[in-house]
């Protein structure tokens, strides 16, 4: 039996994929203490894990994210995904490293197990020597010759030319457009008294794991021919659905129309960015609209609702995606990632962090589109919506990767590898 240690930012996103990984491990016998915020407490005690709340770090977990960082409102692109990146994981983490350098001191590890940005489990690595474990909660985050710098949207290249491209785009995003992230995470290291680091701004914070399990399957992520050797894909990391009734309306999935799923995530809930365009644009549409808003419909204003909408704060994906024809959404990994596990195509109109570049997955996947530009955005996602349903390579290439996911193991293969590491 291991102990272990789980890492988490407060977030859904960031906390979800690890849920079948924890239960799994409780499982099978091992010793689990899961660090995150007071409000997944229930969520990571119903695993059999016990909860490690944050007491130095900045808690704002079950927080809106304007209430979370009020700051951040209206940011988008890249200055969005870096004020995010800088403010929500770096600058939080000397914080987030006292509490778990407590923690460990009364509960020596075997490995730490965390997401990506959770870069307190990076510096104690750095400093403990432990195995760390990264569960990815978006794309392959590290650098590569065969593709451009992360946040840009841009489909791989390792032609010659290609390669050209990345390294002067590289280049270019460090000395000038990220270069205040990069000096960002070289001036914690040194405030923590770890030596710097070598890459660019989202590589030289921490060193990378010792093993990286990718929540989906490899014709979803870019080919490298420098793969980091610890990268193993296990497939979608799914949580069982929670009890409950069904929506009244559940009966009106079979009716016979096109069902579209719309979602915004759990955390972006400025209507405006995809909820809003999304009835305008489809309220005369063929086909039932199924909408999930993350919060409470009734704190978001919608305004009247066309006919063909049936909203909701919640449907879990297990139940609804086998229903669905195409799904709308912003970009979120672990819901893309779900989509295609039941090979539902997707159109998305990404806007914040590193939504742009799972978009750009997408559309280089071929089992979606990216809707790009926020002048027009409901006739773009209108436009993109009927191309989608009318032609069959979308969906053909979705299933297809339906597929692979279910030749992947998903959370007992997670696992299996990390097992694999501790012994």
């Amino acid at each position: 039996m291991a102990k272990l240690l789980i890492a988490t930012a407060p977030g859904d996103g960031h906390v979800n994929p690890l849920l079948p990984i924890a239960r799994e491990l409780v499982g099978r016998g091992h010793d689990v203490r899961w660090y995150t915020g007071r409000a997944y407490q229930d969520r990571v005690e119903r695993t059999g894990a016990v909860h490690e709340a944050m007491v130095d770090a900045y808690d704002y977990g079950g927080m809106p994210r304007e209430r979370a960082f009020p700051h951040h409102a209206g940011l988008t692109g890249i200055r969005g995904m870096t004020t995010g990146f800088q403010q929500v994981f770096l600058d939080t983490a000397p914080a987030q490293l006292r509490d778990l350098e407590r923690i460990t001191a009364r509960f020596p590890v075997d490995a730490l197990i965390s997401d990506e940005t959770c870069f307190a489990a990076g510096f104690l690595r750095a400093r403990r020597g432990v195995p760390l474990v990264w569960v990815a909660t978006s794309v392959y985050i590290l650098d590569s010759r065969d593709t451009a710098p992360i946040g840009l949207g841009l489909g791989p290249d390792s032609s010659v030319s290609g390669r050209l491209r990345n390294r002067a785009l590289r280049w270019t995003a460090d000395q000038l457009v990220l270069r205040r992230l990069r000096n960002a995470g070289s001036a914690l290291r040194a405030e923590l008294g770890l030596a710097p680091l070598p890459g660019g701004a989202f590589t030289n914070i921490v060193e990378p794991p010792d093993l990286y399990l990718m929540g989906t399957v490899p014709g979803f992520e870019y080919p490298r021919s420098d793969l980091h050797k610890a990268v193993r894909f296990v497939g979608a990391l799914q949580d069982p659905p929670p009890a409950g009734m069904l929506p009244s309306w559940w009966d009106e999935l079979d009716a016979g129309r096109p069902v579209l799923h719309v979602t915004q995530g759990t955390v972006a809930n400025d209507v405006d960015r995809l909820l809003l365009p999304c009835l305008h644009a489809l309220a005369d549409l063929n086909a039932l609209l199924v909408v999930t808003t993350g919060v409470p419909p009734e704190l978001l204003d919608l305004g009247p609702l066309p006919a063909n909408a049936r909203v909701e704060r919640f449907v879990p994906h297990t139940h609804l995606l086998p229903h669905t024809d195409l799904m709308v959404t912003n970009g979120g990994y672990g819901g893309v990632a779900a989509a295609l596990a039941h090979g539902v195509p997707l159109v998305v109109a990404a806007a914040t962090e590193e939504k742009h570049e799972v978009a750009a997955h997408v559309a280089w996947a071929g089992v979606g589109l990216h809707v790009r530009g926020r002048s027009d955005l409901a006739a773009g996602i209108r436009r993109a919506v009927d191309r989608v349903l009318r032609e069959p390579s979308f969906r053909e290439r979705a299933a297809t990767l339906r597929a692979s996911y279910r030749e992947h193991g998903g959370a007992p293969l997670a696992v299996d590898y990390i097992e694999e590491l501790v012994r």
